[in-house]
């Protein structure tokens, strides 16, 4: 499985970004794909993600301001980020998995927000 990603870019406080990531090499078994963050000297958080069946999940930093979608025709997600703060500034990681066994997670190579003040 490859991950692709685009749509990382610098933008300032309120503005909006948004992310695509497709997938290539993938079965037709359930999976989840999402968004992950990494800030500088943090953690890989969850952003949001959702599962082949449509199944969404969001991070608290991306409740009502994030938006995930999913075309399991072209095994891709999108995420929407609006209202985008200084504090969202992270690489921006797409994750795929399996939901079965046996079990298979990877990672897209990350993609830069940068949200200035």
């Amino acid at each position: 499985v490859q991950l692709v990603e685009s749509g990382g870019d610098s933008v300032q406080t309120g503005g909006s970004l948004r992310l695509s990531c497709t997938a290539s090499g993938i079965s037709n078994r359930n999976s989840r794909m999402g968004w992950y963050r990494q800030g500088p000297v943090k953690e890989r958080d969850l952003v949001a993600s959702i599962t082949s069946g449509g199944t969404i999940n969001y991070g608290d930093s991306a409740k009502g301001r994030f938006t995930i979608s999913r075309d399991n025709v072209k095994n891709m997600i999108r995420l929407q980020m609006n209202n985008l703060k200084p504090e969202d500034t992270a690489v921006y990681y797409c994750n795929f998995r399996y939901l079965s066994v046996p079990q298979y997670t990877t990672w897209g190579q990350g993609a830069q927000v940068t949200v200035s003040s």
